[in-house]
């Protein structure tokens, strides 16, 4: 069941949690394939968008024709551009036009740092990293579009979005891949269940944010995998693409929304957090395993 998380190591820190404990990401440099696990690797290599829009060379130059190009970006605009991470705010970036729906498990990450525009042929507004609080940015595609993929971002506001240029020339850039994971998170029910190719693997009763500090509602997704060097109260932890509507910073951090186990179980089934999702150890150890950018779905 173990996705594409590279092994964990020690890296620099980063902040995610409703506590003031410091928290560390430890991460190496490569990602692990695991085709057993359920992982498809769909595009790989340039040329080969076109291939997956169309079933003969005809249709695929009809769509290559179809392609918007990209705003031209210069150097001296491209170093300008706020980076899309977890510190970051995106005033221009698009909201999310369906932040309820389920994706078809589509996740990219940028190889490089990329471009991400507004929409196909409009302006710039960011640069999406190539990593990600240590580790790889992988984030899930949530519209496609002949050349052009729009993608959640991990910055405020919440579900902020932004499309970046995926057409031929580009491909080489992006490592793309399925993930058949979801977890659905029912902030009233106070419960999270993880699903696998549609099957259910767990749903665990779980804590949720207090009323002055809600845990937000959409769609977002895992954005990282963090070990704490000396854990006071959950051994992993793992910040989503997501942030508190009522806290701008929190523990000196971004205010960044986290899901976290908890040593206390008399928590569970309660609203008592600052938004983060505190959850049972069975459930930490089913997460753990989810591939990094899997879509995760907060309904009220």
């Amino acid at each position: 069941m173990r996705g594409w998380f590279p092994r964990i190591s020690r890296g620099r820190p980063g902040r995610v949690d409703d506590r003031t404990s410091a928290v560390r990401p430890f991460w190496v440099g490569h990602v692990r394939q695991a085709v057993a696990a359920g992982v498809v690797t769909v595009a790989v290599g340039a040329g080969v968008l076109a291939t997956m829009f169309s079933g003969s060379s005809g249709s695929s130059e009809n769509a290559a024709s179809r392609i918007v190009p990209p705003v031209r970006v210069p150097a001296a605009e491209f170093a300008k551009l706020r980076r899309a991470t977890t510190y970051t705010s995106i005033p221009a970036a698009p909201r999310d036009p369906a932040p309820f729906a389920v994706t078809g498990g589509l996740v990219v990450r940028p190889l490089t740092p990329l471009v991400v525009y507004a929409g196909p042929g409009k302006p710039p507004v960011a640069v999406l990293p190539a990593t990600e609080l240590g580790g790889p940015t992988w984030v899930p595609v949530v519209q496609s579009s002949p050349g052009w993929e729009r993608v959640l971002l991990p910055s405020r506001p919440n579900r902020a979005t932004g499309w970046i240029y995926t057409a031929a020339a580009d491909r080489s850039r992006l490592d793309t891949r399925r993930s058949t994971y979801l977890v659905r998170i029912k902030v009233g029910a106070r419960k999270l269940s993880v699903y696998h190719g549609g099957r259910p693997l767990g749903t665990w009763t779980v804590t949720v944010g207090a009323p002055r500090t809600p845990t937000p509602t959409g769609r977002t997704f895992l954005l990282a995998l963090l070990a704490p060097p000396h854990p006071t109260y959950s051994p992993l932890i793992l910040p989503l693409g997501f942030h508190s509507d009522t806290l701008t910073t929190y523990g000196g951090g971004p205010g960044t929304v986290g899901v976290h186990g908890w040593p206390n179980p008399s928590v569970f089934g309660r609203a008592v957090s600052h938004g983060c999702v505190r959850v049972p150890a069975a459930a930490l150890r089913v997460l753990s395993l989810i591939p990094l950018g899997s879509l995760v779905l907060i309904t009220s």
